[in-house]
């Protein structure tokens, strides 16, 4: 089999612990990181994003650097039979690195052991499998925040359907229709956190879907997208609007972040817009967005009209998507 050379999206300002702090839904799928053994490229790091396919099959995004220490990433394919994790593909990783080489590896849920094969190959490796914690999981709301939903009610939000549940630990889970804060905003932050479920053998907008939308009108997707290239509909994406300027997603099951700065559109007495809306977005720790213009809503709002003053709403995208620790500090 041979493999295709794709994109680099690095995002490895996340503080990390090793296996065994946290329990994973899948053995095998999230991020991995290691170093070379051999002589040449000893202490060498390397990492390895796992994504779960279904049936035991998975994507190896592999990521390291080059001679001249310029990023590479190249996709392989795994297998695990419920014991053993293991790879063995063809890949090219570039000239400097001779060319197509074999990689084999193995390895359990915990640690993988391998090998790149091939002229000027780097060799040997191990990876351990380790569980990254965005900076501002758990954030309290500041003094003049404003508690959207802290695990206890649903007070807060009207359902545009019916009411969604909270589930056990604290979570409010997607239910029948979107459901909207009855409160709205001006300029203002929000903090929330969200997991998606393991999804394996889905693809695409089916694995995982919902969406955050600022002010009712511009919506943030939430995805499964761990791995994947960015596009402006998979998660961290401002829906055809601005695509995030890196992947910076954890895998399904494991709890993430969005903070959110937004300024709203304004107006002249006569009700027409002066100034677009501006947005900044953090997920996980990480800006994706840097106070990107807003030219309009996107689709699947509470109107196509901007306004001055706005909901949050939370999508049903038919998928048992999570979130918790919701609030909003003003900023006007």
């Amino acid at each position: 089999m041979r493999c295709r050379i794709i994109g680099w999206a690095a995002a490895m300002m996340l503080a990390a612990v090793t296996a065994g702090a946290q329990q994973a839904t899948d053995p095998v799928q999230g991020t991995w990181r290691g170093l070379f053994t051999d002589k040449a490229w000893q202490n060498t790091p390397l990492s390895a994003k796992i994504v779960a396919d279904g049936k035991g099959l998975y994507r190896v995004f592999v990521e390291l650097a080059d001679t001249d220490g310029k990023p590479v990433s190249a996709l392989a394919r795994g297998a695990f039979d419920g014991k053993k994790f293991t790879v063995d593909c063809d890949l090219d990783l570039g000239a400097s690195l001779g060319g197509t080489c074999k990689l084999t590896a193995k390895g359990d849920g915990a640690h993988i052991t391998g090998k790149f094969k091939g002229k000027n190959a780097p060799g040997a490796f191990k990876l351990d499998h380790v569980f990254i914690q965005p900076p501002s999981l758990g954030a309290k709301p500041p003094a003049n925040g404003i508690v959207l939903f802290d695990g206890k009610n649903l007070d807060a939000w009207q359902p545009t359907e019916k009411p969604w549940m909270i589930v056990e630990g604290g979570a409010m889970q997607v239910g029948k229709g979107n459901i909207v804060s009855k409160q709205e905003f001006g300029d203002h932050r929000i903090h929330l956190e969200f997991r998606t479920p393991l999804m394996a053998d889905k693809r695409g907008q089916a694995r995982g879907n919902s969406g955050v939308y600022v002010f009712g009108r511009y919506e943030i997707q939430v995805l499964d997208s761990f791995g994947l290239p960015t596009a402006d509909n998979e998660c961290g994406g401002i829906y055809k609007k601005a695509v995030p300027k890196t992947n910076a997603c954890l895998p399904p099951t494991e709890w993430q972040t969005y903070d959110i700065t937004f300024h709203a559109p304004r107006f002249d007495a006569a009700g027409n817009k002066t100034k677009n809306a501006v947005i900044k977005v953090e997920l996980n720790g990480i800006v994706i967005h840097d106070n990107v213009e807003l030219d309009g809503t996107t689709p699947g709002g509470v109107s196509g009209v901007e306004a001055p003053k706005g909901v949050l709403l939370l999508q049903d995208h038919h998928n048992a998507v999570q979130y918790r620790n919701i609030w909003i500090e003003p900023l006007d």
